[in-house]
């Protein structure tokens, strides 16, 4: 499977379309066991349009969890702020406290079709969390040796939607004057407005 992946991750490096992206990490996730894929930023996706996501989650899924502002609380969001590398789903109450609301969130997911899972965390400095999520139907059972393969298939997925979003944004990088990047680098050290302004 090892070679599989490799091939993924250099076929990827190619592609310029997120549905291209997207039909990749299916057909790798389902070789790997998955049925599901979710490649999001940890954000309400309404009030962000610059934002990446990218899935194949059953019908709906999408819309109850917007609707929901479930972006930034998702209990599995919150779970992958906390670390650098994937974790099983079944693993949440370890990591997080799972509260009334994230139960009936894992409850809602699973009535919808989707079972245990495994996310790999993305974090960028700069910009908002993220992550890419596996997922089996509810009673279907995933192979835990293709887990250290699927870290790999996520942050390989990820970058490339990073990449892709850039693109398609066009952007011009910000241009900071001397004194705007010196403020910069005294708020990042922990500077008040005070302390900078007398600087």
């Amino acid at each position: 499977m090892f070679s599989r992946v490799e091939t993924f991750v250099r076929d990827i490096c190619n592609l310029n379309q997120e549905d291209e992206l997207a039909a990749a990490i299916a057909d790798v996730s389902a070789e790997l066991g998955f049925r599901y894929f979710a490649l999001t930023q940890h954000v309400d996706i309404r009030r962000s349009s610059r934002s990446i996501r990218l899935h194949n989650y059953p019908d709906g899924w999408a819309d109850w969890f917007d609707e929901r502002s479930l972006g930034t609380t998702d209990p599995v969001h919150r779970a992958s702020n906390l670390t650098s590398v994937g974790f099983v789903w079944s693993n949440l109450p370890q990591m997080i406290s799972l509260t009334a609301k994230d139960i009936a969130v894992l409850e809602a997911a699973r009535r919808q079709g989707i079972g245990d899972g495994f996310t790999v965390p993305a974090h960028v400095p700069g910009e908002a969390h993220g992550s890419c999520s596996f997922a089996c139907a509810p009673g279907e059972t995933f192979n835990d040796e293709h887990l250290a393969l699927l870290q790999l298939v996520g942050a390989f997925s990820f970058e490339a939607a990073r990449r892709m979003r850039r693109m398609r944004q066009d952007n011009k990088p910000v241009r900071l004057t001397d004194r705007q990047r010196e403020c910069v680098i005294l708020a990042a050290r922990g500077k008040s407005d005070w302390e900078i302004a007398k600087v």
